[in-house]
């Protein structure tokens, strides 16, 4: 997947003026690529128009006009993007209540290891975290994971934690978007 360059990102009076319209483009295009598995997992798959829009708003939000900064952040969101053969998804861990959050993301500390997606052809591909996001005693709520399906399009989604276990199959629409992200 190509990633997010300097020449991507437009500056801040730029994007200010065509900031709704980009921003509704952007939303469709984040909707087919956000499967939720189960109650509390939402995954959102990143490609190089989510990133672009993250490091867009991040400037816009921050007003960030110091080139440093700029190369910053992309530099930072292009690692949610998977890399050659693989989907990269920030995968968000929705538990409304803080307290019975701060629980469960105490109790779900071996997530990472239950969490794949399944292929076409039934084989099980688990997701990659980012170890900087795991605690000695608790996750965020919020992860970065990758799945390297060495090219292949997942037809499903899942998590087989033995406190948390669903699935998720795909539609075809978002089985043709992961494709697009692939290749």
């Amino acid at each position: 997947m190509r990633r997010v360059t300097r020449g991507d990102i437009v500056d801040i009076a730029t994007y200010g003026a065509g900031r709704e319209a980009y921003r509704q483009r952007v939303l469709g295009i984040k909707a087919v690529r956000r499967l939720h598995v189960g109650p509390y997992l939402t995954f959102l798959f990143e490609n190089t128009e989510t990133v672009r829009y993250q490091i867009q708003e991040m400037m816009w939000a921050e007003r960030l006009v110091k080139e440093a900064d700029i190369l910053h952040e992309i530099e930072t969101y292009n690692e949610l993007l998977g890399g050659p053969g693989e989907l990269g998804a920030t995968l968000l861990i929705e538990i409304e209540s803080p307290t019975d959050r701060d629980v469960w993301l105490r109790r779900w500390l071996a997530l990472p290891a239950h969490l794949y997606v399944r292929l076409e052809d039934g084989r099980r591909v688990s997701a990659a975290f980012d170890p900087r996001q795991i605690g000695q005693d608790r996750l965020s709520s919020v992860q970065y994971v990758k799945f390297p399906t060495q090219g292949h399009v997942p037809v499903a989604i899942g998590c087989n934690h033995p406190e948390l276990t669903a699935e998720t199959v795909l539609t075809d629409e978002q089985q043709r978007a992961l494709a697009e992200d692939l290749h």
